[in-house]
């Protein structure tokens, strides 16, 4: 199932994209927002895997509001003016339905979304096995991972980033955050953000809002994952 929200400023055009995204079974709708301003608080607090935006609206254009996101789902873009179709494309859009657009069209963009999905929880080639370690498609070559050895996992669009406590090179591949937190042993490892899984056991220092796993490495705790994260840190506390 993917996760989505459908943005447009135009209440017309915002209820025929929320009817079109609850009529496919492939979708999850999670929200129908009016602005960018109101979609990127529904992304703080949300995994959303699919936008659906309009282009033109008040407070921030939807490609601005997709450029500025630092890890940006998968986007579709909806919109009257052909001429924004090359600029789409170029910040990696799956497609681009030009208004008016029916549910055939909307069918093709799901699908779209749906194969591209597909291929993000399809790149690991491995569980994890009996020696702790992980293998990853990466550059056109498979790498063999020693869990021990991740300090924390970063999400950048639509590929993962893990960085090592070796001070090895980081390897870049083309996996989704969901799939690798299945794969990596929970009593180990914590999702305590949307863009970053963090090796418990390597957590020098904890303040109000940040993770620090090394020096000059801090890393963010999101809000929606702050609850469990602090439940764990009360479970190790050593009291009197």
């Amino acid at each position: 199932m993917i996760r989505c929200i459908v943005i447009d400023d135009e209440p017309l055009a915002l209820k025929q994209l929320t009817k079109y995204a609850s009529q496919m079974p492939e979708l999850e709708l999670v929200a129908s927002c009016r602005s960018a301003k109101e979609a990127q608080e529904v992304l703080n607090n949300e995994q959303i895997d699919a936008i659906f935006t309009d282009i033109n609206m008040p407070d921030l254009n939807g490609m601005d509001f997709v450029q500025s996101l630092e890890n940006p789902p998968m986007v579709v873009f909806t919109t009257a003016y052909s001429q924004y179709a090359v600029d789409g494309f170029k910040l990696n859009a799956l497609d681009y339905l030009l208004k008016p657009f029916g549910i055939d069209e909307f069918r093709r963009a799901t699908k779209r979304l749906v194969e591209k999905h597909e291929l993000l929880n399809a790149a690991a080639v491995s569980l994890v096995d009996e020696d702790d370690c992980i293998f990853l498609k990466t550059e056109y070559k498979i790498v063999r991972i020693s869990i021990d050895d991740i300090l924390y996992v970063e999400a950048m669009s639509e590929y993962l980033r893990i960085h090592f406590s070796n001070g090895a090179r980081p390897v870049t591949a083309l996996l989704s955050m969901k799939k690798m937190e299945e794969r990596l042993p929970s009593n180990k490892f914590m999702r305590t953000h949307r863009s970053y899984i963090v090796n418990l056991k390597r957590i020098i220092e904890v303040n109000k809002s940040h993770i620090v796993m090394a020096p000059q490495v801090a890393l963010p705790i999101g809000d929606l994952y702050k609850d469990t994260f602090m439940a764990y840190l009360n479970s190790k506390f050593l009291t009197k």
